[in-house]
């Protein structure tokens, strides 16, 4: 699979506590940040699949879709 390299904006904390965790695991920063991503990307196309749902009888079809749907995660702001 290719690599593509790009620019990340992060705040300074952020990337202090992901740097040492990098150099704890003998990692570069920037691989570090690559796991970040690959396990970000895998739980977004995780979330993605089809599900399946199941339903009484008794209850509204509507209703029960409407108490499955996921909340969205709040963006963290900077």
């Amino acid at each position: 699979m290719a690599e593509r390299r790009t620019t990340v904006v992060a705040r300074e904390e952020d990337l202090a506590t992901l740097s040492h965790e990098a150099r704890s695991r003998g990692l570069s920063l920037g691989r570090m940040l690559g796991e970040v991503v690959a396990e970000r990307a895998e739980e977004l196309r995780s979330n993605r699949r089809p599900s399946l749902a199941t339903f009484r009888a008794d209850a509204s079809i509507a209703k029960a879709a409407e108490q499955e749907k996921p909340e969205a995660r709040p963006f963290r702001s900077a």
